[in-house]
């Protein structure tokens, strides 16, 4: 036999032995490729953020007073008062009547001038501001809950599984692999 032959037949026979041992291994090794995906829950962060809201608001005040001490209110009071006060009576009685009417009529006048003056009202709109605060919501990733041979886990993902399986290798779930989205 030739010397070569011999050769190629031992390297044959340990090809032979390798590959069928490496399928063999493969065959045996019947770990799972997925892990099944039971639930998915976004995990959601809150945060707030602040802004200014303003809006018109209609604002009434008393409009300015130009006779401050009711004096014209007080004189025509008093006038109206004496005329009145004149009717009554005769002689000292009127002088004293006339007196007394321009007395309570200045009073009266002057009063009534002051309910006025207050019942005078300016309507203005004013600018109000105020800081409020908007809710904002984002999801951060997933909390997923998973079965791997029989046993129920949870781990949180950056992004939500596509679809109903996670891929695993030697018996450890692959978080960042790609996987083809098996509903396309």
């Amino acid at each position: 036999m030739d010397k070569s032959m011999l050769v190629g037949g031992i390297f044959g026979a340990v090809a032979v032995t390798a590959v069928g041992s490496y399928a063999g291994y493969s065959y045996l090794d019947s770990s799972p490729e997925f892990a099944e995906v039971i639930n998915v829950q976004p995990v959601v962060e809150t945060y707030f953020t602040d802004r200014e809201q303003c809006y018109d608001e209609v604002v009434q005040r008393q409009a300015e007073v130009k006779d401050t001490n009711q004096i014209t209110g007080a004189v025509i009071g008093a006038v109206i008062g004496g005329v009145l006060g004149n009717q009554v009576g005769g002689g000292n009685g009127k002088k004293v009547a006339t007196v007394a009417g321009a007395a309570a009529g200045g009073y009266a006048g002057k009063k009534v001038q002051q309910r006025q003056q207050a019942g005078n009202v300016v309507s203005t709109t004013e600018r109000r501001c105020e800081m409020v605060q908007d809710r904002h919501e984002k999801i951060t990733g997933y909390e997923v809950e998973y079965s791997l041979d029989g046993e129920v886990g949870t781990v949180t993902m950056d992004n939500k599984p596509n679809g109903n399986t996670i891929p695993v290798s030697k018996g450890q779930l692959v978080l960042n692999a790609i996987t083809p989205n098996p509903e396309s």
